[in-house]
This record gives structure tokens, sequence and C-alpha cells, in this order.
């Protein structure tokens, strides 16, 4: 058996760790569980670290479980908030956590055959049946208020000028009965997560001593950062989703791809399950070649074919291009209609009526508004920096046609280096 916490310290996925975990983890085959908050219909790139963490704990010969919070998500978790969450509905609950479970078993192995299978467990389950009496009665009395109060997520919450509502003060006992119900019910020992989840994973073991005098153990993981102190994850259009409807693959890849040196080769440790003498040799290439972006085109391949598939990794190198280089004129005309708007997503786009097909290229040119007047369009065709569909426009006398058409309705319009225009023919 592989000594996970050795190469999770590696790869700087440990933070804080109970005494006495990485002795159990060498020990036996051990059922290690992460929970996951079912929040949206998606899961995203933050929430690929702790997929990470089962995926290494699964590798290691050990039981992953992925718990999602189909009780807690009704609730909220204080922990790194500054606000209260809004509560869902049941039926938003049950779709969310279909995606997300979903989602899951592209990363691990569920085979019930095999003694470490994955398994997916939802501590509604357990929760739905149990009255507010009975928590207060066999959960409650076990840990004090005073215990309660010290952790860090209430301390900030309960001095802040919002305040905490009671739901959210007892989240910890609700997340602490889940271990609780887990070390019971599955024989599991070890709890992962976030930094930010350190208290509320205590009290689960604090509640299996005092209430079975049982002992678990667990292990947090540092929270993400980028090198320039931004937030991971975010993008000026919100969350990097994992589902390919709400972050194309293509846009997936270029996320990682327009990563920076630094955030790079972390996240290679982080994200991939490249060996260390693997990563210490890809950085010893890009070290003089950092123009290459050799850590970024490792990453983007290793993540992008580990979430989506090696299809859709080959598809976005190939978007990639025909964006970015000059020998794709015949690939453009192979994409389909869906392909060729995810590779167009960010550029801009203009309409252009089908009765004005035979039109001159400057005609046209200034009638999409793509140049201000036709001189300017003029003098640019003449500096060969227009192109159409990636082949460059050689004379005055070009005219725009149903021959050129992409998908029968579209035309790629690139003026200079870096400047396209998707023209869509109505």
């Amino acid at each position: 058996m592989k000594n996970l916490i050795e190469e999770l310290k590696w790869r700087g996925l440990v933070q804080d760790i109970m005494p006495g975990t990485e002795e159990q983890l060498n020990k036996e085959m051990t059922t290690g569980y992460v929970g996951f908050d079912p929040t949206a219909d998606s899961l995203h790139i933050g929430n690929l670290v702790p997929i990470m963490l089962l995926a290494h704990l699964q590798r290691c010969g050990h039981k992953p479980i992925a718990l999602i919070g189909g009780a807690t998500g009704m609730v909220g978790d204080p922990s790194g908030k500054s606000e209260e969450r809004n509560l869902l509905s049941e039926d938003i609950l049950q779709h969310n956590l279909s995606c997300v479970k979903k989602q899951l078993e592209k990363f691990l192995d569920f085979n019930a055959a095999k003694a470490n299978g994955a398994e997916i467990v939802n501590n509604y389950d357990w929760f739905k049946e149990f009255t507010f009496l009975d928590f207060i009665r066999d959960v409650g009395k076990h840990i004090s208020i005073n215990y309660m109060l010290a952790k860090d997520s209430v301390k900030k919450r309960h001095e802040s000028e919002a305040g905490m509502s009671f739901t959210e003060f007892t989240y910890q006992l609700v997340q602490g009965y889940d271990f609780y119900w887990l070390y019971k019910n599955k024989n599991c020992k070890l709890q992962m997560g976030g930094s930010d989840q350190w208290g509320n994973i205590v009290t689960g073991t604090e509640l299996i001593r005092r209430k079975s005098g049982g002992e678990a153990f667990a292990f947090t993981c540092p929270l993400l950062t980028k090198a320039d102190g931004g937030k991971f994850g975010k993008t000026e259009k919100g969350n990097v989703w994992l589902d390919a409807k709400k972050t194309s693959p293509y846009q997936f890849y270029q996320f990682w791809l327009n990563a920076a040196d630094e955030d790079a080769e972390r996240y290679l440790k982080t994200f991939t399950f490249l060996t260390k003498d693997e990563i210490e040799k890809l950085k010893e290439q890009h070290h003089g070649n950092e123009h290459l972006r050799l850590l970024q085109q490792k990453l983007a391949e290793e993540v992008t074919t580990f979430v989506h598939s090696k299809k859709e990794y080959d598809f976005a190198v190939q978007a990639s291009q025909i964006l970015f280089s000059n020998e794709t004129a015949e690939i453009l005309k192979q994409l389909n209609e869906e392909e060729l708007l995810q590779v167009m997503e960010g550029v801009p786009k203009v309409e252009f009526a089908k009765q004005n097909l035979g039109i001159d290229i400057i005609s046209f040119l200034a009638d999409t508004k793509i140049f201000a007047s036709k001189g300017e369009a003029k003098k640019m065709v003449q500096g060969g920096g227009v192109s159409i569909n990636k082949l460059r426009v050689e004379s005055l006398e070009f005219r725009i046609d149903a021959s050129q058409l992409l998908n029968e309705k579209y035309l790629l319009v690139q003026k200079g280096k870096k400047n396209y225009w998707l023209v869509k023919v109505v």
C-alpha cells in the first residue's frame, strides 16, 4: 500500500493533520470521506481538490466515500462565509444531487466488487427521519456550547455585524454527526477537506470519541489561491465549471493554459497524477524556455483529459490553433455548427443579410461595421491584413458569396493578427 500522506505532502496537499492519521493509513485499508455541497447542478474546479484527495486515497489502496450534502445543503455552512446562504428546495436539491453524482462517477472507480470501490452517500437519507428532539438528545448533549464557540468559523461570524443564525451555529453538529454515522455504518475512520473545514471535521472526531469511545482521523489541505492573490477558479465569467455545458472544454482548456508560471508549477502537483520526477523534468525543460509554456501545456492536457476526455482535449487544441495559427482553413471547414460556436465563444458576432451576398469585400467590411469606413477597409485589404475563413483576401475585387459560408451560414473575418468577428448570414 502506497503512503498516502507522503504522496500528498510533496504535492502541497496537507495542512492540518490529526495525530495517528498517517499510522492508521499505513496499517490497513481505511475508508475515508469528503463532503460535497449540492448548491449547484455542477461541481466547479474548486471541487477538484477534494476530488483529487479521494482519487489519491483510492489509488493508495483505500476506500473513498463521496458524501453529497442533501441535508446540509438545506442548512448552510458558515465556514469561510460572511453571509448566510440561501436555503434550497428539495426539488432543486434532488436535481443537483443527481448531476453531481454523475460527475463524481467519472473520477473514481465505483466497482462494488472491489474492496476499495468508491461509494456515494447522501446525508439526507439519515437525517430525514431524525426529529429535532432526538437530535438534541442524541447529538447535542455530547458537545458543549463552549467547544462550539471556540471554533474560528463560529467566532468570526458571531462577532460580525451580520451575526449568526441558530441554523448555522448547529451546522458543525450536523456535519459532525455525518462522520459519526459513517463511522458506525460504513466503518469510515477518516475525513478530509479544505482547511476552512477543520473545525467541523474535528467536531466529528470528538462526537465519535464521546458517543462510542472510538477513534477517528482527519487531515485538511490548504485553500488554493493564485500567485497574484486572486481567487482561484474565478474568471470574468464567474466559476469554471466541470460541466461542459456551463464551461466548454475549450474554455476549460484555456483556463489552465493561461496560468502564470508559478501557479502552473503548483497546479501540476495539485491537479495531475504526474510523478515528482516527471514534474521536475518538466520544470527543467521550462526553465529558459518560458515562452514555450511547457508547464501550462502539460497542465491543460492532463486536467482537460481527466475532467472531459482525450477527444475534448484534442478538440480544444485544434480550436486554439484555429484562432492562433495560420494553417487552419481546412480544419475550420470540418467543424460542425456546435463546434464552431464553441471555438468562437467570446468572439464578437455580427449579422449580415443573405440577400446582400455577392457584395464586394470593401462594402461587406464597412456594412458589417468591422471597419469604420470603406477607406480604412481598403487600406487594410491592400496591406494583406484581412482574411475570410483564415484565407487572406488578395484582391479588392474579392466578393462574398454562398460558397464561402461555413455550415451554410457563417463567415470568420480576421482583421490584423488577433482581431476576429463571426458573421452570421441571416
